[in-house]
Parts: C-alpha cells; structure tokens; sequence
C-alpha cells in the first residue's frame, strides 16, 4: 500500500512540474497593475483559455499532492 501510494505522489509531482512548465510566464509585472488591462476578447474568455485550464490543473494536482504525502505522513 505504502509503496502505491509513493509511486501516485512521484506521478503526481512530475505531472505538477510539466504543468507548470507548460504555462506561460506572467510578464505583465507592475505596469500592468498600474495601467490596467484593456477589455479584451480574450480577458473576457480568460477561463477559458488554456493557460487558465492549466492554472486550474495546477491546482487540482497540488492538492492530490498534498493529501499523498498527508497519507504518506500516517502510514508512518
């Protein structure tokens, strides 16, 4: 059981890495917060754009990972 469940958080934590690394940097930085946006086509569709899809993974595989290594944490 114990040796399922490390083999899950090892598949979990590669899948993590090339999520991250599939999305794309964040560029805007402080001129963005300052200027602002423009109201956009795309800022309207933002979540559904693969980049949110990703972010969304992202977050769904962090949490999966997380409650692996909680149950790696019991088990010993």
């Amino acid at each position: 059981m114990k040796l399922a469940v490390t083999i899950l958080q090892l598949l979990c934590g590669l899948a993590i890495i090339l999520i991250v690394l599939f999305q794309s940097g964040k560029s805007e930085g402080l001129s963005g917060a300052i200027g602002g946006v423009a109201d956009s086509f795309l800022a309207k569709n933002k979540a559904r754009t693969i980049d949110a899809k990703l972010a969304r993974a992202t977050k769904w595989f962090g949490a999966v990972f997380l409650v692996l290594t909680m149950a790696l944490l019991i088990m010993n």
